[in-house]
């Protein structure tokens, strides 16, 4: 091999403390931010990364009056440099300073029933925990592929697969039959599916769990509202429209009740569908710090949702 090193060689010869403040200037967008942080002074940092990335033989970033703007090299390092970050972690630092040393962005994926009525509402917990975390919340319908590293975990309703992933399951939940109390209070016991109207999923759903039980068990139901939008149907519920389908954790947070029903309901009432709550983590991320502390956090308050049930 000749005097040039190659691209692997340059890699080879990254030191922690570069990736250190390759981090910190990812994270803050600011050399002065990042000097603060590292506690160095700006004109060492910005000589540290002007080598890390002549050492590289990539820019990582573009310099501007508005601060660091990673480039696509920077993205691409980026992974590498917190799995570092994290074996760094295991070897350097106890559970205890976990804490203390979590930071930076967070991109979580949910559903955005869930994201409403848990995740949203739980952040002020996990702001108090971990102030240095900034979460981006998806609520989008559109799942996340944290295998591209569109976002760094999820919360899922069924078990994706893949190699890449590690994946813990936090609980079951029960879909049941729920209304507005007054609703539920002026039914009485139900001797029919059909004695009230229902709030089902839209056609583009209707391989959806609840809404398959709703087209075999309840074929003639009147509907009262059509939606694939499930705080919607949530809010109408609510108003006293007509019954739905929902998880029981969702009864605590909604002004919900469970429909009574006779006897005879009982055999289709014990086909409800059921949901699992997996957490999704990339495996190469899942010890970095940051991630690390909202994982830990949100097994613990899922789990806690879940045993509730």
């Amino acid at each position: 091999m000749g005097a040039k090193k190659q691209d692997g060689d340059r890699a080879k010869d990254a030191r922690w403390e570069d990736v250190r403040i390759f981090l910190a200037s990812h994270r803050y967008k600011s050399l002065g931010a990042a000097a603060t942080r590292l506690g160095l002074d700006t004109s060492t940092v910005s000589r540290r990364l002007t080598a890390f990335e002549a050492s590289l033989g990539v820019r990582l970033f573009e310099r501007t009056r508005e601060g660091l703007l990673p480039t696509r090299a920077a993205e691409n390092v980026l992974p590498a440099a917190e799995a570092m970050e994290a074996a760094h972690g295991r070897l350097t630092r106890d559970a205890s300073d976990l804490e203390a040393e979590a930071e930076g962005v967070v991109r979580v994926s949910v559903a955005p029933g869930m994201a409403d009525a848990f995740v949203a509402p739980a952040l002020v917990r996990l702001r108090a925990k971990h102030p240095r975390i900034e979460i981006e919340l998806d609520a989008s319908i559109r799942p996340l592929d944290l295998t591209r590293h569109e976002a760094d975990l999820a919360l899922r309703s069924t078990r994706p697969h893949g190699a890449e992933l590690v994946i813990t399951k936090l609980g079951t939940a029960p879909w049941i039959a729920a209304a507005a109390s007054s609703r539920v209070k002026r039914l009485g016991p139900l001797g029919s599916w059909t004695d009230a109207p229902w709030i089902a999923w839209d056609r583009d759903l209707a391989s959806f769990p609840p809404a398959r039980w709703l087209a075999q068990h309840v074929p003639k139901a009147e509907i009262a509202l059509r939606t694939s939008q499930f705080t919607s149907q949530l809010a109408a519920a609510e108003s006293g429209l007509g019954m739905a389908l929902v998880p029981v954790p969702y009864l605590r947070v909604r002004r919900l009740r469970a429909v009574l029903y006779d006897d005879a309901l009982a055999p289709s009432a014990a086909l409800w569908p059921r949901d699992d709550l997996w957490l999704v983590g990339h495996r190469a991320l899942r010890d970095v710090p940051r991630v690390a502390a909202v994982w830990s956090f949100f097994a613990e308050e899922m789990r806690r949702i879940a045993q509730e049930t």
